[in-house]
């Protein structure tokens, strides 16, 4: 009896043991899929949200496709954020054109004020995106979601990486994207002697939340012609972070989030098939 009782135990712990083993590897594949949809993950919203430093000025304004954060100071936005879904990567509204100041957002600029800078009125949350209403197209118009970017960059490799994101979109589902400007402390540039800055430079940081296993990366352009591939401008979220101070993505679990933002490959997002679950 007392060698089947010895037996008996050891059978219990090696049952005991391989429960533990199939809970923590149970865990491990809910944190990587945590984030996607009808798995109680965190919403696009809270994804796109940013935070920064209580230092840093900010009106939030909603708009119909994005949120933007801007600063009546630097008299730009902090950043604009948006969820780009697959099926908004078409559609059949007309671009705009039409750039609005936006009364609800003190130090808005007109878009005179770019008159004959020199510097395109340089969309974060870019028009192709949000061709999916009329509304969404006009909205991202706005003045708030303008930053003066060189016309190399504008038309040459951030629209790129705009094009980018609208292809990685349709093959990953969706996106959260958060875009915005960067200025040096020694920073004194600005537009047609007004008070409005002229960034240094331009990050974006991009999400892919909604597969098997996500995936996130970083860019950095300055804000001039950018020669060179993509692979030169591209980081983990952890270096825009420290160049910006913000943090992007806290809604989701630390292990996860701290996963993500400490590596970035670039090869993968470019050569990557649909991960979805």
């Amino acid at each position: 009896m007392k060698k089947f009782s010895v037996l008996g135990f050891a059978a219990a712990l090696l049952i005991a043991a391989v429960i533990f083993e199939i809970s923590s590897f149970s865990g491990q594949a809910d944190d990587i899929s945590v984030a996607s949809p009808g798995n109680n993950g965190p919403e696009a919203a809270e994804l796109m949200k940013v935070i920064m430093p209580k230092n840093v000025k900010s009106q939030i304004k909603e708009y119909e496709g994005f949120t933007t954060s801007f600063n009546s100071e630097t008299r730009n936005p902090n950043y604009s954020a948006w969820e780009l879904l697959e099926s908004e990567t078409e559609g059949a509204a007309r671009r705009s054109n039409k750039f609005w100041q936006d009364a609800d957002l003190s130090g808005c600029p007109d878009k005179t004020d770019y008159s004959g800078s020199g510097y395109d009125r340089g969309h974060l949350c870019p028009a192709a995106d949000q061709k999916w209403t009329p509304k969404a197209m006009l909205d991202c118009f706005s003045m708030a979601n303008m930053c003066p970017q060189w016309p190399g960059l504008n038309s040459g490799a951030w629209n790129t990486l705009e094009q980018k994101c609208r292809s990685w979109a349709k093959r990953d589902s969706a996106l959260i994207i958060v875009a915005g400007p960067i200025f040096e402390r020694s920073n004194k540039k600005y537009l047609n002697r007004s008070d409005i800055r002229i960034p240094d430079a331009f990050f974006k940081v991009i999400l892919a939340p909604y597969l098997k296993e996500p995936r996130a990366i970083g860019f950095i352009y300055p804000n001039y012609t950018s020669p060179g591939n993509m692979n030169n401008y591209a980081m983990s979220i952890d270096d825009v972070e420290k160049e910006t101070g913000y943090d992007f993505f806290s809604a989701l679990p630390d292990a996860l989030e701290n996963r993500l933002e400490s590596n970035f490959n670039l090869k993968e997002w470019n050569t990557a098939v649909c991960g979805r679950p």
